[in-house]
């Protein structure tokens, strides 16, 4: 007796379009030259971006621990993505911005990003893309969602 699988739960649902979003970022970026840019960096790099934030901070936003944040930012500094400044109110700690070279991935992301919601929009009708759209701003806004993302 073969039983039919059981339809994905929500968490697959909303998985799977962030993955291909990742995989066509990558994929345009290293098109465009950004040749070391991995999977791991998009983490930091992901909206609204490093720009000004402590490392702790972005940490926290990401879920990880300080020690593999300030590995990625490392990697991402040596590539010349970024650079870490000293943070004018608290000498312990440093604050992340883009380097030129970093403001040109930011531009490339955010065209691919754009024209993957563009495709989606056709793909999907506008008065349905407009609806998931709607649907995940509050699906994002949900204590459920809220509570998790504060946890971490």
């Amino acid at each position: 007796m073969t039983r039919e699988p059981a339809p994905p739960l929500i968490g697959a649902l909303v998985r799977r379009p962030a993955e291909a979003v990742h995989l066509r970022i990558l994929r345009e970026a290293h098109e465009a030259g950004f040749t070391d840019l991995v999977p791991a960096h998009l983490a930091v790099l992901r909206y609204p971006g490093p720009d000004g934030r402590r490392p702790s901070d972005l940490a926290a936003d990401v879920g990880t621990t300080k020690q593999a944040m300030n590995y990625l930012l490392g990697q991402l500094e040596r590539a010349g993505y970024i650079y870490r400044s000293d943070d004018p109110d608290d000498q312990r700690s440093k604050r992340v911005q883009l380097t030129e070279r970093g403001e040109g991935l930011r531009r490339i992301i955010r065209r691919t990003v754009t024209q993957i919601e563009k495709e989606l929009e056709v793909e999907l009708g506008t008065a349905s893309y407009s609806q998931l759209r709607e649907l995940l701003v509050r699906l994002n806004d949900t204590d459920t969602i809220k509570a998790e993302r504060d946890v971490s």
